[in-house]
C-alpha cells in the first residue's frame, strides 16, 4: 500500500502537471476509439503495449478474457459491450489474449475447480466451447503447445460469443464495426493478430493493409487467365525463405496484398482457401523471424 500511496504523488507531479489540457477536455466527457477486451492478469497492460493515453481505450478485463454469450450471464460485460458500441460510438474492437494464462490452463482442469473455486469454476463455462474444440481437434498437443493452442482458439471463441449481441451485429452488418483478435506474449512483448485469409495469426500490420483495401471495389473477373501472373506470384512467394526479419515482413505484407489481388480478380473461394493453407506453415515461421528481432 506505501507504494500505491507514493505513487499516487508522483502521478499528480509528473503526469497530471504535464497533461493539464488533456485531462480538462477528458473532465467533460470521453471518446475512446477502441473497446478493448483482455485478461485481468496483471502481466496485460492494455495502454502500455498499445502505447496509448489516457482516455483512448474503453477496457473490460476479466479472467481469460471472456466474452459470455448473449443472455449468458449476469455481470457487466454485455451491459460495458452495448454502452460502448451504442453510446460511445466505438467501431473497432479488439479481444486480445495473452501467452501463460492461467485461465487457460485452469480451464484443461475445470471440474477440479468446482469445489475449490466454485465462482471461477462457473465463469470458466464459457470458455467451455474453447476447451472442447482443441480437445478435438488438437488431440497430439501437450504442455505449453497445448495452452498456446487454447489461448489462440479460445480469442476466436470470444469474437463468436461478441457476435452474439444484437448491436454487434446490427453494426457489423452496416459496415460500421471492426472486430480484431490479438495474442500478446508477455515474455517478448510481441503482438500477433490473427489474419482470417490465411486462417494463423501473424504480425497486426497486415490488418493495416486490409483496413486499407476494404475501400477498393471488387471486381468480379470471370477470365482465369487473368489470374495466371497471380498465382505464379503465389508460387514464387511459397518458395523464398526470408533470412532477416525485414525481409520477413515484406513477404508477409506481399502475401497480404496477392489474397487481396487474386479475390478481386474473381479467385473462387475454394482456390483462395487452398493457397491459404499452403501457406500457413510460411506464415508460422515468417513470423517468427519478424519478432526474432527482439
Amino acid at each position: 500500500m506505501k507504494k500505491l500511496i507514493r505513487g499516487l504523488d508522483k502521478f499528480r507531479q509528473t503526469y497530471v502537471n504535464t497533461h493539464q489540457e488533456l485531462l480538462e477536455q477528458l473532465s467533460h466527457g470521453q471518446k475512446p476509439r477502441v473497446l478493448f477486451v483482455t485478461c485481468s492478469d496483471s502481466r496485460v497492460a492494455p495502454n502500455l503495449i498499445t502505447d496509448t493515453d489516457v482516455g483512448e481505450l474503453f477496457v473490460i478485463r476479466n479472467a481469460g478474457n471472456i466474452v459470455p454469450p448473449y443472455g449468458a450471464a449476469n455481470g457487466g460485460e454485455g451491459g460495458t459491450i452495448e454502452y460502448a458500441i451504442n453510446a460511445l460510438g466505438i467501431e473497432q474492437v479488439v479481444i486480445c489474449g495473452h501467452s501463460n494464462c492461467g485461465a487457460m490452463k485452469g480451464l484443461l482442469k475445470l471440474n477440479k475447480l468446482q469445489k475449490d473455486m466454485p465462482l471461477v469454476y462457473d465463469w470458466l463455462k464459457h470458455a467451455e466451447a474453447t476447451r472442447r474444440l482443441v480437445e478435438e481437434n488438437y488431440p497430439n498437443y501437450e504442455g505449453d503447445d497445448l495452452i498456446e493452442v487454447l489461448v489462440a482458439e479460445n480469442v476466436l471463441i470470444q469474437i463468436d460469443n461478441l457476435k452474439t449481441y444484437p448491436i454487434v451485429r446490427a453494426r457489423l452488418h452496416q459496415g460500421r464495426l471492426k472486430i480484431y483478435a490479438w495474442i500478446y506474449n508477455i515474455e517478448t512483448g510481441n503482438v500477433l493478430a490473427y489474419d482470417a485469409r490465411t486462417h494463423t495469426y501473424i504480425p497486426p500490420e497486415g490488418q493495416l493493409l486490409e483496413e486499407e483495401d476494404t475501400v477498393r471495389p471488387f471486381v468480379a473477373c470471370g477470365n482465369n487467365e487473368s489470374l495466371i501472373p497471380i498465382k505464379k506470384e503465389l508460387e514464387a512467394l511459397l518458395q523464398i525463405s526470408p533470412e532477416t526479419s525485414g525481409a520477413a515482413e515484406k513477404a508477409t505484407r506481399s502475401l497480404v496484398t496477392l489474397f487481396d489481388k487474386a479475390r478481386r480478380m474473381g479467385m473462387n473461394n475454394i482456390e483462395l482457401q487452398n493457397y491459404h493453407s499452403l501457406f500457413s506453415e510460411s506464415v508460422q515461421l515468417w513470423a517468427e523471424k519478424i519478432y526474432s528481432r527482439v
